[in-house]
């Protein structure tokens, strides 16, 4: 199936640190991709894969689950560790609970940066989402919760229901194993997302058993904010992150 504008796995080779980085729900690496080329103009070894069903059709996504966008990012994983010394991961939303479902069962990892996460959802519609996913194949999608005027993340106007379904289920794994976080952890919220709640990374900051924990608020993006007025900062942290890691690791 062809694949969207923009929406390609993007690689670089850089130094012995590796940054893998993860896109969230319905989207694409698109909107990494700034973050992505950053961190490799900075000299590290970068790999942002396209996760199964992304970046093609809602419909091709509606085929796969958590399980299958996992698998892509631990095959990238593995690769990344042949080749560098230590690696660290980043995500955005779902990009954001699959870093840290990495975390959990890859306590080697150097560090993980997440912006917007989510573990799980206040939307009513949760109730009724494990039935009616066999009736209605998807809902309105939620793209582009960008405060920047005149950004497109390139994401599916619908949201797959078997798909978004699947999601919950990666939700409960994290949440079940979040304990097993103990990786420096970098958290970025927007001050106003109109995708994930607010009470999703106060969740993860209770949960986590990281020592080394940073929060950032971001004040002036919505929920896509690796695009929005915010990025500049979420790429330098990102960096400044890495580089305090390493210093004190070494």
């Amino acid at each position: 199936m062809p694949i969207a504008d923009d929406a390609e796995s993007f690689a670089a080779a850089g130094s012995r640190t590796g940054v893998l980085v993860s896109h969230g729900f319905t989207g694409s690496p698109k909107s990494m991709r700034p973050w992505a080329e950053h961190l490799a103009a900075a000299g590290y070894t970068v790999e942002l894969p396209r996760l199964p069903g992304h970046g093609t059709s809602w419909q091709e996504m509606n085929k796969t689950r958590w399980q299958d966008w996992y698998a892509e990012l631990t095959r990238v994983l593995a690769d990344l560790q042949e080749r560098c010394d230590q690696v660290f991961v980043m995500g955005l939303s779902m990009g954001g609970s699959l870093s840290l479902r990495l975390a959990e069962e890859y306590p080697d990892l150097a560090g993980v940066v997440i912006v917007n996460a989510a573990v799980h959802t206040e939307r009513p519609d949760r109730f009724v989402l494990p039935v009616l996913r066999h009736v209605v194949p998807a809902f309105p999608g939620i793209t582009n919760d960008i405060k920047k005027p005149g950004v497109d993340e390139g994401g599916y106007s619908k949201i797959p229901l078997q798909a978004a379904y699947s999601l919950t289920k990666l939700w409960e794994a994290v949440k079940t194993d979040i304990a097993d976080v103990h990786q420096p952890l970098l958290i970025f919220r927007s001050a106003e997302d109109h995708v994930v709640e607010a009470s999703n990374t106060e969740w993860i900051l209770d949960h986590v058993s990281s020592e080394d924990v940073v929060f950032i608020e971001l004040e002036n993006s919505y929920h896509v904010a690796t695009l929005d007025y915010d990025a500049p900062l979420i790429f330098t942290e990102s960096v400044d992150f890495i580089e305090r890691v390493l210093a004190s690791r070494a």
